[in-house]
């Protein structure tokens, strides 16, 4: 029998979705629900830590004592001291692709809406305003539209075929290239980032936050976008300056952003992207959908085994 501590505050129904995933070898318990006692107590018995956005820094795994293995929810394992968990022995895993379609069709919702304008139409519908007439300047499709993706892993691949199917022409800028043979599979064409930036009339990011992806997307990247682009981010945060594109938002540039990821999560109320009407924000919610958390919370618990049982 392993012991797992669940460390993020969670709804009840999430938490009903994880004790579904548990195996019986597996005892989980909810950080957020033990008294400071507890706490002290059971993070000594923990042979894992599942977290979602929860910071798991060298002081928290130091108390555990027993801790085999930190398991990440998602991709991004930036909130993990991996420095710290090597120096402890403890593996530090994530579940990559596990989230990949729910991402992936939250990145085209976020093109159609601003395409479409269909936050601001409901908004004058909901006051019974007739529309019918006030977006059509600024409406596209999506087919046709060249469509750059940065960052070509499970998400950008997934990301690569919806686009496809909306009759974008799709190209893409990874650190590393892909051989021929995937990019014929996702019929997508590599292309340097400027050039990337330049050419797009969408953007999507799906890279992960690191020290070479800190602040990867500033003014002067941004400057080389058409005004007219679409920006969407779901990668992580810290991926763009996000002063940066707010001034130049605000100067009246891009048809508009889809923003789920923040350089501060929760995103700071003093943040000046939420000011701007042609910003769609949503609080990290890419992977949020029954579908994937059980997929993604049942890979983490054949993780967690397969760790804790290697380490023995």
């Amino acid at each position: 029998m392993f012991t797992c501590i669940f460390l993020d505050k969670i709804d009840s129904n999430t938490e009903n979705l994880i004790r579904a995933a548990a195996p019986k070898n597996i005892q989980i318990f909810f950080w957020s629900k033990l008294s400071a006692m507890q706490q002290e107590e059971y993070i000594k018995r923990a042979d894992a830590l599942l977290t979602a956005t929860y910071i798991v820094d060298a002081a928290l795994m130091k108390q555990a004592i027993k801790l085999k293995t930190v398991q990440k929810t998602g991709v991004g394992t930036d909130n993990i001291d991996k420095a710290a968990a090597k120096k402890l022995g403890v593996i530090v895993d994530n579940v990559p692709g596990g989230n990949a379609e729910s991402v992936a069709e939250l990145t085209i919702a976020f093109i159609l809406d601003i395409y479409r304008h269909i936050i601001p139409l409901e908004t004058m519908s909901q006051t019974r305003q007739w529309g019918m007439w006030q977006y059509r300047d600024t409406s596209f499709d999506i087919k046709g539209k060249t469509y750059g993706i940065i960052g070509f892993g499970n998400i950008g691949k997934r990301t690569a075929q919806l686009a496809n199917a909306f009759g974008a022409n799709v190209i893409y800028y990874n650190r590393t290239r892909q051989t021929d043979d995937i990019e014929n599979t996702y019929a997508v064409t590599y292309a340097p980032l400027n050039k990337l930036l330049q050419t797009s009339d969408i953007v999507s990011i799906h890279l992960p936050l690191t020290e070479q992806t800190t602040n990867f997307i500033d003014t002067d990247q941004l400057k080389l976008m058409k005004d007219t682009a679409v920006l969407v981010n779901v990668g992580r945060g810290g991926v763009i300056n996000e002063t940066a594109l707010y001034t130049e938002m605000k100067n009246g540039r891009f048809l508009g952003a889809g923003i789920d990821v923040w350089s501060k999560e929760p995103f700071d109320a003093a943040n000046r992207l939420l000011e701007l009407p042609n910003v769609i924000a949503t609080p990290h919610i890419g992977a949020g959908t029954q579908d994937a958390m059980r997929n993604v919370y049942h890979i983490c618990f054949e993780k967690i085994i397969q760790n804790c049982t290697d380490i023995l």
